[in-house]
């Protein structure tokens, strides 16, 4: 069944400007700029305010109608990005041998260390994307702290770092080291 004209509505709070051509969605706020292509996804963009974006969809079907609530998410989380930004807490499980984790440079790019995960002398090396600040927490003991404004590049390192630290060849019901997401959020206003 097709449906003649759905459409979302993205609220855009004050001080965070929007700008849209031809899919590319860039959003400039107080934390900064960032850009997302949605150019492989048919819907149109409307602006009918300083702080309303309508986003529609014409005669489309099931799948492309829910297309259309993916790109407001999309959208709002690029918002939420430059006025509040990202934070992923990580903590290190370990019954004996203790892992160590360090942020090291190699040809100019930043680099995850991973050593002694389960004891071995394998050194695991994860890049670290741009625009993602990784800092040692200092409160809690074997805790990192990955921040930014784009939540698929700090969810990805994360992503990225727990996958590396897997478990191989072993019952993962009695080895349950690793270094795993311990919370998700927002990085707090200093106001």
């Amino acid at each position: 069944m097709k449906f003649v004209q759905t459409e979302q509505f993205i609220e855009v709070p004050q001080g965070v400007q929007v700008n849209i051509r031809s899919r590319v969605v860039k959003v400039t706020g107080p934390r900064g700029i960032l850009v997302k292509n949605l150019k492989h996804i048919d819907v149109t963009f409307t602006q009918i305010s300083e702080k309303q974006i309508k986003v529609a969809v014409h005669n489309g079907d099931r799948k492309h109608v829910a297309a259309l609530r993916t790109v407001k998410s999309l959208v709002d989380n690029l918002i939420t990005g430059v006025t509040k930004g990202y934070k992923y807490k990580m903590r290190y499980v370990y019954a004996h041998f203790p892992i160590n984790v360090n942020v090291v440079d190699k040809d100019g790019k930043k680099f995850i260390e991973i050593r002694n995960f389960l004891g071995d002398k394998k050194v695991r090396l994860v890049p670290v994307r741009e625009g993602v600040d990784i800092e040692f927490s200092t409160t809690q003991k074997d805790e990192m702290v990955l921040s930014g404004n784009s939540v698929e590049d700090v969810s990805q390192n994360a992503a990225d770092v727990q996958q590396i630290c897997r478990v191989r060849n072993k019952d993962i019901r009695k080895f349950l080291d690793g270094i795993y997401v311990s919370e998700k959020g927002v990085i707090e206003q200093e106001n």
